[in-house]
Parts: structure tokens; C-alpha cells; sequence
């Protein structure tokens, strides 16, 4: 079985090799690996590091797109692999996740997506925000299509999915700005279900204070509400308790964030 891995990447130079890395080290366990990088005209020197490890790459793309969703479509599109599946630029993977991800779809024919643990780590590689972690990990054992529309426990660097599903299901909503990996996971779910790759976690995924979630994350909770209302119906029970979730994820966000500002604030600063 072929799995396809694309990895958008704009002026991500910073943490481009370690992607790289990542994606090499599965090719021990998986043979039959397809790798794109689909880049937006980069000007850090992403481009020459692609370059210089073109071996490690089946096909290479650089050109303006429309952000980080336009440009994984692109991939897609060209990706032939039976399972698919995003790697962003500042993320990785870890030792045999792949391998343990086709492992999953042939145990499961019919499902739809994959997904397992996924680790959050600071600008340094080292774990952060453990709390979180566990909290979107103890979801796992019970996921349903109910929990998923009440609840976003899914973590898109560790998630995988069959590329008949996504042909049904149909490309990345480009409107979207920050959940919509969200968004096509709920409209995948509608084609075979999900089903849980237990075990170690499955990939890294990097948060850093500039980044979407890290900028966005009002904005970001906002689009995956208005995600599960789009899947569930306005007045589902699910829809209604999803608003309840993101009030409480947004308020204890915002307070983490602030707490980020006093603490960058130098002193005799009235802040």
C-alpha cells in the first residue's frame, strides 16, 4: 500500500531540515513512500535546502499559492498514494509512524482516517503543554462521530486518510484559515469513519507564538464551531456543546497568552 505525504512550505527554512529528516527515516519501514513538497516561492533559502535534498524528494513544486491550505490541495492532487496525508514544515514525524499508519488501514478497509498521539513541542524540540496533550489523548478511547462534532481531540500532524474518502469528501476548504484540517476531517468521517492508532505518538507538532494557532486561536476555534455546525446542524446537541467547549478553550487560551505578554513585558513596564 502507497501512502503520499505532502509538506507545504513558505519561508520555513528554520525547521525545514527536521521535516525532512522525519519523512527519510520512514522510508526504512516504508518502502513505498511518496514524497511532495509543494513550496510557495520562498526567499529564506528554503528553496536551496529542497535543492540540495532533491533524492529525498519524488516531486518538488515552487510557486505562489493562496496559504498553507491551497498549497497541501496542490499536493493532493498529484499525490497517488492509496493513503494521504500533510506534514507542515515546522512539524515531524516520529520513527515507524508511517509504517504504523498503513498498519491501521489494512487492519481497517473501510475507515476513512486514521490518527494517533501527537506530542506538542516548543521551538526547541522540547515538549511543552503536556496538560493539553493528555486532554485530547483521553478522548481518543471514545472517539464517535458525536465526539468529534462536540470536540476537536485530533491532532492533523498525526492523522492520516484514504485517498477514495477524500476523493468523496472533496479538497481543503481555501477560505479557511486555520481549521481546515477540522473541516475535512468532519466531511471524511461521513465516508468510512475514523478509527484510533494506539500506541507511542505519531508526530511532533511545533507550536510557536507566531504561528496560526499560536496567533489565531480565537479565530481558529471559531472556524471549527462553525465546522461542526456545518456537519452536525445549527441546533444539534453536539453544535450546542461545542460553543460551551470553545468559550471555555478560547478563555483558558487567552489567559495563557497574556500571562506570555507579562512575562515578555520588561520591567517597570505598566503592563
Amino acid at each position: 500500500m502507497r501512502i503520499s505525504i505532502v509538506t507545504p512550505n513558505y519561508n520555513g527554512a528554520r525547521f525545514l531540515a527536521q521535516a525532512l529528516d522525519s519523512v527519510r527515516e520512514q522510508r526504512r519501514d516504508v518502502p513505498d513512500l511518496e514524497y511532495i513538497v509543494v513550496d510557495g516561492g520562498s526567499t529564506d533559502g528554503s528553496l536551496d535546502l529542497l535543492r540540495a535534498r532533491a533524492p529525498e524528494i519524488d516531486r518538488l513544486i515552487s510557486e505562489p499559492d493562496r496559504g498553507p491550505a491551497s498549497a497541501i490541495n496542490k499536493g493532493l492532487a498529484l499525490a497517488r498514494g492509496e493513503v494521504l496525508g500533510w506534514l507542515n514544515a515546522d512539524d515531524r514525524l516520529h520513527p515507524g509512524a508511517l509504517a504504523r499508519a498503513l498498519a491501521g488501514f489494512a487492519a481497517h478497509p473501510r475507515g476513512a482516517l486514521g490518527f494517533g498521539g501527537c506530542r506538542i513541542v516548543d521551538e526547541t524540540g522540547r515538549e511543552i503543554r503536556r496538560g493539553i496533550t493528555r486532554f485530547k489523548a483521553a478522548f481518543h478511547p471514545f472517539s464517535c462521530r458525536f465526539l468529534i462534532q462536540t470536540i476537536n481531540y485530533i491532532s492533523q500532524p498525526a492523522t492520516f486518510f484514504r485517498r477514495s474518502a477524500f476523493e468523496r469528501a472533496g479538497p481543503l476548504r481555501e477560505d479557511l484559515k486555520a481549521a481546515f484540517d477540522y473541516d475535512l476531517f468532519l466531511r471524511l468521517w461521513r465516508h468510512g469513519g475514523a478509527f484510533r492508532i494506539a500506541g507511542a505518538p505519531l508526530a511532533d507538532f511545533r507550536w510557536r507564538p507566531d504561528s496560526i494557532s499560536g496567533r489565531k486561536f480565537r479565530e481558529q476555534f471559531r472556524e471549527e464551531w462553525e465546522a461542526a455546525r456545518r456537519d452536525a446542524g445549527r441546533w444539534a446537541p453536539q453544535t450546542l456543546l461545542h460553543a460551551c467547549v470553545r468559550r471555555g478553550i478560547v478563555a483558558i487560551y487567552g489567559r495563557m497568552a497574556k500571562r506570555r505578554e507579562d512575562r515578555r513585558a520588561p520591567a517597570g513596564d505598566p503592563r
